[in-house]
């Protein structure tokens, strides 16, 4: 097969690395690709919202599967032009992929599933969100409707940060056109797990569970971020919540979305909060996540690459994926200054040393090349993974590979699982 994956940081890297091992790959491309890609793939100098450029190059080199790894082809419509043009693509239509663009399209389709969620309410006028806001109080959840890369999300504990947040979002437009529209909805008090499903239509094959660590400081403490780091699984996913999240979430989403006349393919990637009485659905997204991606793919067992043609033919229930046992974690390093304004340009040093380590992955994620040496190139840089028999030896050699890394101008966080380490050896 010859397949062409879109995208450029550490969950395309992964998804190259992956696929790469499949005995049904004849030709790999990754657009725009980074330093990382290369080893296994042929980078292609195309953006990945050039949708026209990208489906010319599928037709062009008769490319039997695309992937897109972001969200923004998808919103964009990329499944939809390679319909036309007789490709597969391992993704949503545009309508289908309203499930991230739109909160407020998720918040509408999670209350016709009778999908456990939020209570919540959406404004075009930030003076009736304001009113809103002194209606109900805090804590509240502030979020931009449309596409804001991971950071339209304002966690208010008093309510005058939920006014800062409403001024910022939608008079201040500090995530452009996506704040255009807010949705503010009830705060959910639990744990936070990611759970993954390939899905063709119908039906969803699970793909793994993980949790997440988006703000920027130990802690949890800063601002949100795209992530900075994550472990599967998580301790508080017992058996019983993914299957809850399965057959409550998943499952009622995909019917819904079909009732709709919109049927989901792709990666879903349900947000939850686990609460005392179960999971609720926080947000859908419409691809695979990053780090989650990256911290996933590491304990598969199976080819994945069959198991992604089968959910653009509809064939998924014939498709069965094993995993290893044992734990997995992954620590983003990034560039001083993230998630605000940084540098670029400083060269990074030991990759080759630190990748050799037991267990270890290193994914790049915002990087380049240059006169044989590997430079920063973005704000989050490196996705540096590790499996384990157990969370606690992932996370250790996780940490070993990042202190094996010398780039003066990188920074990570140092207590990425040690929340669900602790959890793992004192649980309760």
């Amino acid at each position: 097969m010859r397949v062409l994956i879109i995208g450029s940081g550490g969950r395309e890297h992964a998804l190259a690395w992956a696929i790469a091992a499949s005995p049904l790959l004849t030709k790999l491309f990754v657009a725009p690709g980074n330093p990382g890609t290369a080893a296994f793939a042929e980078n292609v100098p195309l953006r990945g919202t050039d949708i026209k450029g990208l489906v010319a190059f599928a037709v062009e080199q008769k490319i039997d599967l695309v992937i897109p790894g972001p969200e923004a082809p998808l919103v964009a419509g990329i499944a939809d032009a390679l319909a036309a043009a007789g490709i597969a693509c391992c993704g949503p239509s545009a309508a289908a992929a309203q499930l991230e663009g739109s909160k407020e399209f998720t918040k509408q389709i999670a209350d016709a599933a009778n999908i456990p969620t939020a209570a919540w309410a959406s404004f075009t006028h930030a003076e009736e969100a304001h009113e809103y806001i002194e209606a109900v109080g805090a804590p509240i959840v502030i979020k931009a409707d449309g596409l804001a890369a991971g950071k339209g999300v304002v966690v208010a504990l008093t309510p005058e940060e939920a006014h800062e947040a409403i001024s910022a979002i939608m008079e201040d437009m500090v995530h452009g056109a996506a704040g255009a529209k807010v949705v503010i909805e009830q705060c959910l008090v639990g744990e936070e797990i990611s759970v993954f499903a390939l899905c063709d239509g119908l039906d969803a094959l699970y793909l793994g569970v993980a949790a997440d660590h988006k703000r920027v400081g130990d802690g949890d403490t800063g601002p949100n971020t795209g992530g900075m780091g994550a472990i599967s699984p998580p301790p508080w996913a017992t058996p019983a919540v993914i299957e809850e999240t399965m057959e409550r979430v998943i499952r009622p989403a995909l019917a819904e979305m079909v009732k709709q006349g919109m049927p989901f393919r792709g990666f879903l990637f349900a947000g939850l909060m686990v609460e005392e009485d179960g999971p609720k659905l926080i947000e859908f997204n419409v691809r695979f996540g990053d780090p989650e991606c990256e911290t996933l793919l590491p304990l598969l067992r199976s080819d994945l690459l069959p198991a992604l043609v089968a959910a653009t033919d509809g064939t998924l229930k014939h498709v069965d994926l094993r995993w290893k046992d044992g734990a997995s974690a992954t620590v983003v390093m990034c560039s001083k200054g993230y998630p605000g304004a940084y540098a670029t340009g400083g060269e990074i040093f030991g990759l080759e040393e630190a990748g050799a380590l037991p267990g270890v992955n290193i994914f790049h994620a915002g990087t380049m090349a240059d006169q044989g040496g590997i430079l920063a190139n973005g704000g989050r840089v490196l996705a540096v993974n590790a499996v384990g028999a157990d969370l606690e030896q992932a996370v250790a050699r996780a940490y070993a590979a990042v202190d094996a890394i010398d780039w003066d101008d990188g920074f990570c966080r140092r207590d990425i699982g040690k929340r669900a380490v602790f959890a793992a050896k004192w649980p309760g």
